[in-house]
Parts: C-alpha cells; sequence; structure tokens
C-alpha cells in the first residue's frame, strides 16, 4: 500500500513558515499540525509568534496554545501527539501540515524515531538541575561531553532539559542517549513525506527581518505578557522561549528596555543560525530561497511545483 503524504514547511524563525504553510493548506485542502517547542504553552503567544485568528484564515491548527507552562513536554511526546493528529487529518481525506522551526520535533516525527522509555529517576534529575542552577549551563553540558560526545555535540548547552535528559538516560540505562537514539531510526517512516525549507541566500536579509519583528512585538505587548510570566513566577518554561527572560533586567531595572530588546534580537539571530545549521544536514530538504523571489505570490506557486513534482500529481 502507498504511504500517506506529510508535507512539510521548515525554516528559520521569521522566514515565513506560516503564511507559506496556511497558503498550502488551502490549496491541497490541508490542516496545520506545529512543530514549535514554545508555542504549545498557553499564555506564550507573542515572543513565540504564534499564529493569531486572522493569521490562520480559517485553516485548523493543531498542537498549539494546549498546554500549561508547568507541564513538561518532550519530543517523545511531541511524536505520539502529532501521530495521532496526522492519523485523524488524514481520516477526514485532508493533508496533514508540519509547520515548524523545532528540528528535533520534525526529524523525529517523519523519521520515526521510536522513543525508549529509559526509566526516570526524578532525584538525580534535579541533582542535575541543580548543578546547572550552582555551576553553570556550560559546566553541566562538559559533563555529558565527557560521557557522551556525540549527543554533546548535536544538543546546546542552554538546552538544559535535553542535557539532562541525555545524562539521566546514561544513568538509568548504562548506555548513551545517542546510541539508542542511532538504534531509534531502523524502523521505516509510514510516511512519504516532502519537507518544504525557507531560507535566504543573504543571511543579512533574514537577520533583518527578525530586528524587525521584534520591534513589532515590543509594539503588541510583548513587554506586558513577559512581565506578567515574571510576576506570577512562570519563568520556569518561558526560560526556553527568546523574548522572556532578556527582559528581566528591565524590569529589575538594571537595564534599558531599548537594551533588552536589542539583546532579544541579538539571540533571535544566534537561534536562527543554529535552527538553519540543523535542517542544512537533511538533505532531503527541498529549499526555496526568498531573496531569489520577486512576488509573495511566487513562494506558493514555486512550492506548488516543488509538490507537483515530487510526488508526481
Amino acid at each position: 500500500m502507498a504511504k500517506p503524504k506529510i508535507l512539510a514547511v521548515v525554516g528559520a524563525t521569521a522566514s515565513g513558515k506560516t503564511s507559506l504553510g496556511v497558503e498550502l493548506a488551502k490549496i491541497y485542502n490541508g490542516e496545520i499540525i506545529s512543530a514549535d517547542s514554545m508555542q504549545i504553552y498557553k499564555g506564550l503567544d507573542i515572543a513565540s509568534a504564534k499564529p493569531t485568528p486572522e493569521e490562520m484564515q480559517g485553516i485548523p491548527h493543531h498542537l498549539i496554545d494546549f498546554l500549561d507552562r508547568d507541564v513538561a513536554f518532550s519530543v517523545s511526546d511531541y511524536v505520539s501527539l502529532a501521530n495521532e493528529k496526522i492519523k485523524d487529518i488524514l481520516s477526514r481525506g485532508k493533508l496533514p501540515i508540519i509547520v515548524g522551526g523545532t528540528g528535533l520535533y520534525i526529524d523525529s516525527l517523519l523519521n520515526n524515531v521510536k522513543f525508549s522509555d529509559g526509566g526516570s529517576d526524578e532525584v538525580y534529575r534535579e541533582e542535575l538541575y541543580a548543578i546547572a542552577r550552582e555551576k553553570g549551563n556550560q559546566y553541566l553540558h562538559n559533563v555529558l561531553a565527557e560521557t557522551d560526545p556525540v549527543s554533546a555535540e548535536s544538543i546546546h548547552m542552554n538546552n538544559v532539559v535535553r542535557v539532562v535528559r541525555a545524562l539521566e538516560v546514561y544513568h538509568i540505562t548504562g548506555r548513551r542517549f545517542s546510541e539508542l537514539k542511532a538504534e531509534s531510526r531502523l524502523v521505516e517512516s509510514p510516511y512519504d513525506s516532502l519537507i518544504i525549507g525557507l531560507d535566504y541566500r543573504d543571511r543579512q536579509t533574514l537577520y533583518e527581518r527578525i530586528n524587525l519583528r521584534v520591534d513589532e512585538m515590543g509594539r503588541n505587548g510583548l513587554v506586558e505578557e513577559a512581565e506578567s510570566i515574571w510576576k506570577t513566577g512562570g519563568q520556569k518554561t518561558a526560560s526556553n522561549a527568546i523574548g522572556y527572560k532578556e527582559l528581566i533586567p528591565y524590569f529589575e531595572n538594571i537595564m534599558t528596555l531599548d537594551e533588552c530588546l536589542d539583546t532579544i534580537k541579538q539571540e533571535t539571530r544566534r537561534y536562527a543560525k543554529r535552527q538553519l545549521t540543523w535542517f542544512r544536514k537533511n538533505t532531503r530538504i527541498q529549499w526555496i530561497f526568498l531573496d531569489e523571489i520577486d512576488k509573495k505570490s511566487e513562494i506558493s506557486e514555486k512550492s506548488k511545483k516543488t509538490i507537483e513534482n515530487y510526488w508526481n500529481v
């Protein structure tokens, strides 16, 4: 039997993924499944660039704004829920379209990564978090590098949740997280997936878009949203979302608002670079370079040609 078709739209933050995903959903009778590790949380709206009802244009969006901020959520959880949504969308004769910039989520879903439970040790896990708080993220990342250099290379030191999980798995099973991950990829994917990537030949163009987006977020209530989270003690989850922790010095009268917004721009540009580094390792992605296109309408037209050529439709 033919595998069900799955479309994905990926790229760095501010590259226009949301807009293209909606356009393709309208053309191909699709529904969108978000692949964003921060848009899943309630209340993290502006900094995570959660699509507004106007931007959704009536297209159903799944796995957005459904989880309380104090609830832990893993890539395994994402894959499980996304597979359920895919099954539901396909049952209604529609095309599932994965849209997002969290490469780990997308790769794990489309490559059919199987996650070994590995168990858990909450006491040990809290010890690791305490080490990170006391000695810093770099110190904990160095510990991971000594036990599992492959995982350390792929996990950024500031992604403390993943660093801790990799160390926890090694502590419980005695096996490296990277080894278990490699074994999990041996099962063939049940999907016939096409991945369209959005990027710019001139990286500075993307950076300028990021700067403009941060300015717009500031005008649209980012500061008020971040201050509300800060005052209610919701910073644990938000600490992983660029645009919240960077504003704390402003709330504490240590830095000016403009200085904090400049920091957000800088951190967002760095994040975009990491996203693109991740996606460029995937040779299956069909790239569209937006600075080679004159009109916005040409983006969806070029995407249509890519889809039709790939699936011979």
